[in-house]
């Protein structure tokens, strides 16, 4: 009975797998050839050297390719391609082109392939894409140390006068929270969509960021069940919501820095005071943030330590990332994993609060914390106007 039974699963399978071979191998019946060759070149970086340009380019279509031409600025121009200039699919090459670039000026970079095909690049204001140097990785550092770190701990500070507040301003704290945190998902999420497009198309990049962040909100609410069935149903701990809350605003503060290293490495921004202080006015209500589930509990200045430095400094490796090794694909992941752990915070802190309203017979969602939740959304949305370069 059981092999029957296993057989009516395998039988289905194999049929399938034989139809599938058969499609693979004699295609769907219909024989065309494209109107136009299938070519995708992939640009994955453009580096800015004293000499000129060199390019890192991948084949992401579904056949060889071959590079014949470059054209930069409406002039035909001498280039060089290492391995070679023919590209096997997912093949890497290294595109050399010696050009006099002018510092500021914009460029336009044509890669035309022996079919005609063109890839364009563009250089928005040329300038010389720093070296992995210990000067310049000291420097990057310093930027994602003030737009991470420093606000983190400001807004931890609070924390005292936050303290001696009463219970139902506590909960209009825990709701502004949301209101911060909610703006920070869908920040996280557009972020990563923008990232995730210049991937190639073939790694489908905004699906990419969809499939971390549902995975990663559904790991971390099974591990949250789990938790809670370990402690025999103990309720939330504040230190294990404010260390998830540092963990989900980390990632989104490394979309910054990576916006950030990214920028600069294009000479597309320059670092000012006014946006080092847009910085820490916009993330200042991060730290605000973290330190609200903690009321509940007397914690130690090493646990303050801890949260900030895990809250603020993936601002650091953000601006080493994008302007050393900048990735959209791993830009789009790493995104996506921060808004998944953002949500996953978010279910948490508003199932808390709906349980600690019906513990008082007090209504599920109360005045005051509608108007913490909207005070919460629109901080964030005000700020963000000091941080847009």
């Amino acid at each position: 009975m059981k092999s029957k039974w296993l057989l009516s699963g395998i039988i289905p399978l194999v049929l399938l797998l034989i139809v599938l071979g058969w499609l693979f191998k004699n295609g769907a019946g219909v024989e065309r050839d494209p109107a136009a060759p299938i070519e995708v070149l992939n640009i994955e970086q453009i580096k800015i050297v004293p000499y000129g340009f060199e390019l890192d380019v991948s084949n992401t279509g579904p056949e060889t390719l071959t590079i014949s031409q470059v054209i930069v600025d409406d002039s035909v121009w001498n280039f060089s391609i290492k391995p070679g200039p023919t590209l096997k699919r997912f093949q890497e090459g290294k595109v050399t082109i010696p050009y006099p670039w002018v510092e500021g000026d914009p460029h336009t970079i044509l890669l035309v392939s022996e079919n005609g095909i063109i890839t364009e690049a563009g250089i928005e204001a040329a300038t010389l894409t720093p070296e992995f140097t210990l000067d310049n990785v000291l420097n990057y550092g310093f930027i994602g140390f003030y737009v991470g770190i420093v606000p983190i701990t400001l807004g931890l500070l609070w924390y005292p006068f936050m303290k001696r507040l009463k219970k139902s301003w506590i909960n209009a704290i825990l709701s502004l929270t949301i209101g911060l945190l909610l703006f920070l998902f869908f920040g996280t999420l557009f972020d990563g969509f923008e990232i995730g497009a210049e991937a190639p198309s073939v790694f489908q990049g905004n699906m990419v960021v969809i499939i971390t962040t549902v995975l990663t909100f559904l790991l971390l609410i099974g591990f949250d069940q789990y938790q809670h069935r370990k402690q025999e149903r103990a309720g939330y701990s504040p230190f294990a919501i404010a260390f998830m809350m540092a963990i989900g605003i980390g990632l989104h503060n490394f979309g910054e820095g990576l916006a950030i290293g990214s920028s600069f490495a294009l000479g597309e921004a320059a670092l000012g005071t006014f946006l080092v202080i847009g910085f820490t006015l916009h993330n200042i209500t991060e730290g605000i943030g973290i330190a609200a589930p903690l009321l509940k509990i007397k914690p130690k200045f090493r646990t303050f330590l801890l949260l900030g430095t895990i809250a603020g400094a993936p601002a650091i490796l953000g601006t080493w990332f994008g302007g050393f090794v900048f990735s959209p694909i791993w830009g789009a992941v790493f995104l996506g994993i921060g808004a998944g752990a953002i949500l996953q915070v978010i279910y948490v802190i508003t199932k808390m609060l709906i349980e600690d309203q019906r513990k008082n017979l007090e209504p599920a969602v109360s005045w005051m914390n509608f108007t913490g939740f909207t005070i919460g959304i629109l901080i964030m949305y005000f700020t963000a106007f000091f941080v847009k370069f």
